[in-house]
């Protein structure tokens, strides 16, 4: 069976929901093992391709899956290792008690899923730019 090139974007939704609900729920409950739930899955997505939280959503889907707005899969696993570093630093954060990098790193990520659920994607805004810079790069390279 060939390799998936999309996510339909209802499941990178619910992921998006995932990491943004996560965020928030660390904030007014002070259960920083939250932020684990977004991270594992995502750091999932990233190494093997199988993101549980997406996988679970898949279940729910009512259309054929070509139906649905494709969204890149290799601009979501970018997205996915932009996700996984915040989480992480947030985490890390709040273990070492940190506040400052806790909110930082947790502000960065929550800021972002819920901007890319409103329909702007900075992830995908960097990873234009940092595909126009090699390309650049490129050119005069060569």
């Amino acid at each position: 069976m060939p390799k998936p090139i999309s996510i339909p974007r209802p499941l990178v939704r619910v992921n998006q929901w995932t990491i943004f609900i996560s965020v928030v729920l660390t904030w007014i409950t002070g259960q920083y093992w939250l932020l684990t739930i977004p991270l594992v899955a995502n750091l999932l997505g990233v190494l093997t391709g199988f993101n549980p939280i997406m996988r679970i959503a898949k279940l729910f889907l009512t259309k054929e899956i070509k139906s649905y707005i494709p969204e890149d899969i290799g601009q979501q696993k970018f997205n996915a290792t932009i996700a996984c570093v915040c989480l992480a630093g947030g985490l890390l954060g709040f273990l070492l008690d940190i506040s400052v990098i806790a909110y930082s790193f947790t502000i960065m990520v929550g800021l972002a899923s819920f901007i890319a659920i409103l329909g702007f994607c900075i992830g995908c805004f960097l990873h234009f730019q940092l595909k126009q810079f090699q390309y650049r790069n490129f050119l005069k390279n060569s």
